[in-house]
């Protein structure tokens, strides 16, 4: 990310760090909701309403949380409602941007060179996180959301009346479940690979990586009893869930020392991210070179030559084994 300092862009990692050396992520600023009748949901203002043209995504094919939004899009048959831009994969001083490069997808709807520049143009003189995933509303021209969570909850329901795909992946009866499925991943796993890569502390990285695998062995234990971690139907938690699976063993295991085991060494787990990566339209929105790329070139800090490993190999593809 970025930050501005006597007018100049200064580069930072994606959060803080306290006097533990532990990393801490800051909150999304921006936290607005597109809703069926454009009535204010359960944070920020209102006015934006569900309408096919009117938002533009932007996100970053690395990013795990801009990655959930891109599959919601997806999912729920949005793609030709909601354009959506990509950037490059490398992140430097200037953050994220729309250089020119294979599979970026430049900014058609602003113009803009750097996700620096959206922030900008939404709130003059904002000096948060310049993040992705980014939903922007074209009418307004501003940003209504910077929160992965909330925006796939949008796509979720909000545009059913005007002709997206049918599907519930926050059903009513397991919102509960759901939501404490959720909690516990963030933190320890989705969040977790993060603590531990960002740890400046030997005492920081224990703290978060043995709780990471315990919830890996929770998960693997789970998903021995039942198909997806809510029973037999697929909903928000497994697509929460899977951006850090896909990404685990060609980043996390060793860039960010996240190596007691790998996804592969996990039965269930391994077969239920291959499941998942093999849902119709899923696998395009994986990006391999993307995430090696950004990961092991952008973290100087972590891994300063910025060597791509050539590994592992890895058969996505590979029969999964868990039904039709």
């Amino acid at each position: 990310m970025v930050s501005t300092t006597d007018g100049r862009l200064k580069a930072h990692e994606y959060g803080a760090k306290d006097v533990r050396g532990r990393f801490v992520r800051r909150d999304a600023a921006f936290r607005n909701w597109i809703t069926a009748d454009g009535s204010p949901g359960p944070s920020g203002e209102g006015g934006f309403k569900a309408e096919a043209g009117r938002y533009h995504l932007y996100i970053s094919a690395a990013c795990p949380w801009a990655h959930r939004t891109r599959i919601y899009r997806h999912l729920k048959g949005l793609d030709g409602m909601i354009s959506m831009s990509i950037t490059h994969w490398f992140m430097g001083m200037e953050g994220w941007t729309f250089e020119p490069g294979e599979g970026v997808v430049p900014d058609t709807v602003n113009g803009a060179r750097r996700i620096y520049d959206l922030y900008q143009a939404a709130a003059p003189g904002y000096e948060g996180r310049f993040t992705v995933p980014i939903l922007w509303d074209r009418d307004r021209g501003t940003i209504v959301s910077n929160e992965s969570s909330e925006i796939i909850r949008m796509f979720n329901t909000a545009f059913d009346g005007v002709g997206a795909t049918p599907g519930d992946y926050y059903p009513e009866a397991h919102r509960a479940e759901i939501d404490l499925l959720n909690a516990r991943i963030y933190d320890t796993l989705n969040n977790g690979v993060y603590k531990s890569g960002f740890a400046t502390t030997q005492e920081a990285y224990e703290e978060a990586v043995f709780p990471l695998f315990e919830t890996l062995d929770w998960l693997e234990e789970r998903l021995s009893r039942q198909r997806y971690l809510v029973g037999d139907s697929v909903t928000e938690a497994d697509w929460r869930l899977f951006p850090t699976l896909v990404r685990f063993d060609p980043v996390y295991v060793g860039h960010f020392k996240c190596n007691l085991r790998r996804i592969i060494d996990y039965p269930n787990l391994w077969g239920y991210t291959r499941e998942l990566y093999q849902w119709p339209g899923v696998r395009e929105t994986v990006d391999f070179e993307h995430i090696k790329r950004h990961y092991y070139e952008s973290h100087r800090s972590i891994n300063p030559h910025g060597i791509v490993p050539a590994g592992p190999v890895l058969d996505f593809d590979a029969p999964h084994g868990r039904g039709g």
